[in-house]
């Protein structure tokens, strides 16, 4: 029998809700729905025990993880599935990078820590990345802060046999992964783009975190796209009242045969908590694989994932 994959968090909000809630929710139903790869070298997504969490939030820290991630502000639905208690406590996150120590001690018996805290705070992730190397534990960076594609410590984390995976994942079909996909199109038919752009609502406390603190995110969007300048990303909207859906419009102007006009318009909602849980039940697998084998750094198969891999621009 595989063990299982030993998984320590960092954030307690709306996208490990979705994480924590969907591993039961397959646990319990045996359900294939909604799965990019229902096995990585034999690991299931319901083989993932969260054995630790880290929350900064004074409602989080102290309680039981299975009912943390239900406290405000975060805002993803219950999931029709059984929770019992998780046995995990929530404990007091980073408070600064003289923490460092205490956080690797508490790593203690893990083997993937997800990193699945707000963006725009890139001397935090830096730390956090650093008490998963002073543990052996591999690192997941989801956020736009740049963590892998940091040469020195990434060539750290080779040498130490750690896998390190970042930066900023892609969700399973979300704005910057349809994008993509519909330029690509437009270049692949021999159509002329002329201009494109994109706009993001949304009303999790991520999105309102990533209008306050845009920092990286704008250049993480146009590393996933690959864009030749025409690409413009609107400023991002925090609406309260959209809690954990996010809303896209996409527009593609382009040129096609003696240059006659081609317009693409496009309206997409997800749950944008669901759409980080499918990317990241796959990099937390990955990285569990990697460590398992000895592999450290990056490991070439999470690239299609994350928008900012190794060798991005930061």
């Amino acid at each position: 029998m595989i063990d299982s994959v030993r998984l320590a968090v960092v954030g307690v909000g709306n996208n490990t809700s979705a994480l924590v809630q969907g591993i039961a929710f397959y646990r319990n139903t045996g359900s294939l729905v909604g799965l990019h790869r229902p096995e990585i070298a034999g690991l299931g997504v319901s083989d993932i025990d969260v054995v630790a969490a880290f929350a900064m939030s004074d409602r989080k820290v102290g309680k039981d993880l299975h009912e943390a991630i239900f406290m405000p502000p975060n805002n993803f639905p219950r999931l029709d599935t059984e929770l019992p208690p998780a046995g995990v406590t929530v404990r007091r996150g980073l408070v600064d990078s003289t923490e460092v120590e205490r956080v690797a001690h508490a790593l203690e018996g893990a083997e993937v820590l997800l990193y699945s805290a707000p963006s725009g705070r890139p001397d935090t992730a830096r730390a956090y990345a650093e008490a998963a190397l002073m543990a052996g534990v591999a690192f997941v960076n989801t956020t736009s802060d740049p963590v892998a594609r940091q040469a020195s410590l990434l060539a750290r984390f080779e040498e130490a046999r750690v896998p390190l995976l970042g930066d900023d994942l892609a969700s399973q079909f979300g704005t910057s992964v349809l994008h993509h996909a519909l330029l690509r199109l437009i270049e692949e038919r021999g159509l002329t783009l002329s201009s494109s752009y994109q706009v993001n609502l949304g009303g999790t406390e991520d999105f309102r975190n990533l209008v306050e603190n845009p920092n990286t995110k704008k250049q993480s969007k146009l590393n996933a796209l690959g864009s030749s300048g025409k690409v413009q990303m609107a400023p991002l909207a925090y609406m309260p009242h959209l809690r954990s859906h996010k809303i896209a419009h996409l527009n593609i102007e382009a040129q096609g045969w003696a240059e006659t006009a081609v317009s693409v318009e496009v309206r997409l909602q997800v749950h944008d908590p669901s759409g980080a849980a499918g990317v990241n039940i796959d990099l937390i697998r990955l990285a569990a694989v990697a460590l398992r084998s000895g592999h450290g750094g990056y490991p070439a198969e999470a690239a299609s994932f994350l928008k900012s891999p190794p060798g991005t621009a930061i």
